[in-house]
């Protein structure tokens, strides 16, 4: 069983689906079976096909539909006439010479030829229509991408500035961590030393002059 695939129509697909779609209409077959011809093609089911035809590539090709149709109408009408004279007419008719205008010969030949002459260039102009439509969609598609990466790198380098700050504050905060560190520190041993000399304070002898001069101790 063949692979059917999933991917994204493509330009190119589009363009052999209508053509395809566009022949079957003119020579009187069904979409259908156009679908059908064309999955075979590119590798897709026929549901598929008619749904891109339905939703998306008979919206573009509106007025090669109808060339189409015309063309198909006047094919079923030639193929239509036919000779209605009674047997015995007729064989008088074809062993007598044929005299027809030669403006009605020209105008019958004609007639087919300019419907298609006309379908070529309406359709020439619609796909130029058509490729001016996706060339300006392909600009503006282009100038959306530039926008976009544009505001990325703008958006990149506010990314970098708020990185840059947030450095700066983790430097600071360790720089203020350290100084409150060693004020701590500082801090403790002041208070230690300040124990120690008022231990010593406490501990030294203190005397006192008595009336006749002579030195006593005083008990702490």
């Amino acid at each position: 069983m063949a692979v059917m695939r999933q991917d994204a129509w493509t330009a190119d697909d589009d363009l052999i689906l209508a053509e395809t779609t566009l022949r079957h209409i003119r020579e009187g077959g069904t979409q259908l079976k156009a679908f059908e011809e064309v999955g075979e093609r590119l590798g897709r089911t026929s549901a598929a096909c008619g749904f891109r035809w339905n939703s998306f590539v008979r919206k573009t090709y509106d007025t090669a539909i109808q060339i189409a149709k015309a063309q198909r109408q006047q094919l079923t009408k030639l193929k239509k006439k036919k000779p209605s004279q009674k047997p015995a007419v007729m064989f008088e008719t074809m062993n007598q010479p044929q005299k027809r205008n030669p403006v009605a010969i020209e105008e019958e030949h004609l007639t087919e030829e300019m419907i298609s002459v006309d379908a070529v260039i309406r359709f020439l102009k619609q796909w130029k229509t058509m490729q001016s439509d996706q060339a300006r969609i392909v600009k503006q598609l282009e100038k959306d991408i530039m926008q976009i990466e544009k505001e990325r790198d703008e958006y990149k380098k506010h990314n970098e500035y708020l990185q840059q700050q947030v450095d700066n504050v983790q430097t600071d905060y360790r720089v203020v961590n350290d100084d409150y560190k060693a004020l701590i520190q500082i801090m403790d041993r002041a208070r230690k030393m300040a124990v120690l000399t008022e231990e010593t304070d406490n501990n030294k002898q203190r005397f006192k002059m008595d009336a006749n001069g002579n030195l006593e101790r005083i008990e702490q």
